[in-house]
């Protein structure tokens, strides 16, 4: 099987486990020293067990949809709503591969805004995620 297809498993894997809560499979694709990096924040997370350990201490009921999955080789994105406690945030993860494993993941967060009145006669609305 072609390395590219079995890294696209291993993230659709990986967004599946994260919606429905299975914190093992969900941090499967973590290489045992991947670093984890929130620029918005100013944190960085070091190791797949303190990746994990943040994520389980999350306070909020989350929900997870993937919008679109793209790369190759060592290279991916995906483009994701992530609902906060119904609350949707916009979310770009970027994971760099060493082999099939992620070792450095950066993740932007956007909240949802208001389109400005002047540009309404050019835009066409953006279809629900995952339509």
């Amino acid at each position: 099987m072609d390395t590219d297809v079995r890294i696209r498993g291993a993230i659709e894997e990986h967004w599946r486990a994260s919606e429905s809560g299975e914190a093992e499979p969900e941090h499967a694709i973590y290489a045992e020293d991947a670093i984890l990096h929130y620029p918005q924040s100013g944190e960085r997370f070091r190791g797949r067990a303190t990746i994990q350990a943040q994520r389980g201490g999350h306070p909020a009921d989350r929900h997870f949809t993937v919008v679109r999955i793209t790369g190759s080789r060592n290279l991916w994105v995906s483009e994701c709503v992530i609902t906060y406690d119904g609350s949707p945030t916009y979310s770009v993860s970027i994971m760099e591969f060493d082999g099939e494993r992620v070792v450095r993941e950066t993740q932007y967060f956007a909240d949802p805004f208001a389109a400005p009145a002047w540009r309404a006669a050019l835009a066409e609305p953006e279809p629900e995620p995952g339509r």
